[in-house]
């Protein structure tokens, strides 16, 4: 699954696709609707292939654990980022059960669902791209 040119603004619902780059900002289409609209060096853009969650061990990158949460739903959409927070909670634990539970924040986890549940219906998450990535890297090695 690739990620690259995904990011999530701060202060914006859903998640946006690179587009192109102006000389003080960069262009953005809404995942969900597909206009595009100008990003500024002023807001806070994060890529989701640089996102990661706190475990007790080490930093769990957002791909893997999407990875993990495709396999367990077979491909298709996860719990609604609108449950309550146990089963969201819930959730987490069965697909990372050693999440650092004091950092990691219950706003974390419905961003987290509801990022997942955008990618899946856009099919930017799917079988065929996690397995050629998993033979690539049996390759690597």
């Amino acid at each position: 699954m690739d990620l690259k040119g995904i990011i999530a603004i701060s202060g914006k619902p859903g998640l946006y696709k690179v587009a192109a780059q102006g000389r003080n900002n960069i262009i953005v289409e809404s995942l969900d609707s597909g206009k595009k609209f100008p990003a500024f060096a002023t807001d806070k853009i994060s890529a989701l292939e640089d996102i990661s969650i706190y475990t007790y061990e080490t930093d769990v990158p957002l791909v893997d654990l999407y990875t993990k949460i495709a396999d367990k739903n077979d491909f298709t959409a996860a719990i609604s980022h609108k449950e309550s927070a146990e089963k969201l909670r819930e959730a987490l634990t069965d697909v990372l059960p050693d999440y650092d539970e004091d950092r990691v924040y219950d706003s974390d986890i419905r961003k987290l669902y509801q990022w997942y549940n955008i990618l899946i219906d856009k099919g930017l998450i799917n079988k065929e791209a996690v397995e050629t990535e998993a033979a690539q890297a049996q390759e690597e090695e």
